[in-house]
């Protein structure tokens, strides 16, 4: 089910000559962008965001590189330089699976628990500062949490039908 939600701004951009014009610009995206930049900037964190992803997914679970890559929508290089780096933290551990070799299972350990506590009290404090100059602060909270259920389940969409057609 798709809506239209266009919400768009006006923003000026600058012209190599110093002229500025108006640019249509999607307020949505543009306002996801700029809150990920100021997640992204907060050096007291001690995970990269993308580190803080990988560690939260695997907070809930252990999971293989491939199903971790596809779930995280990085490639399997990243994603092994994502887990070189966690793994010599000591933050992920590699398991072998019961009864398969081949099958490598990554693992959160204390330390990454411990690191990525941290870094998600430093990135909610950003946050709390940015939702608590909102009209409704419990209102974009809820929609967050809208927005986490649309992002799981879009997911899962794509995965199952990955998996259907490599079947």
């Amino acid at each position: 089910m798709t809506h239209d939600l266009t919400s768009r701004a006006v923003t000026p951009a600058v012209t190599s000559d110093g002229a500025s014009t108006p640019v249509d610009v999607d307020a949505p995206s543009l306002t996801i962008a700029r809150l990920a930049r100021m997640l992204e900037s907060v050096t007291a964190a001690e995970l990269t965001l993308a580190q803080y992803r990988v560690l939260g997914i695997l907070s809930t679970n252990p999971h293989r590189a491939t199903h971790l890559a596809s779930r995280l929508t990085v490639s399997k290089p990243t994603l092994t330089a994502l887990i070189d780096g966690l793994a010599e933290r000591g933050f992920v551990e590699r398991e072998g699976a019961d009864g398969d070799r081949r099958v490598v299972r990554l693992c959160i350990t204390a330390a990454g628990r411990h690191a990525l506590a941290s870094t998600a009290a430093h990135l909610r404090r950003q946050l709390d500062d940015v939702f608590g100059r909102c009209a409704e602060p419990a209102l974009v909270l809820a929609a967050l949490d809208d927005l986490r259920a649309a992002l799981d389940a879009r997911w899962v969409e794509k995965f199952t039908t990955r998996m259907d057609v490599e079947r």
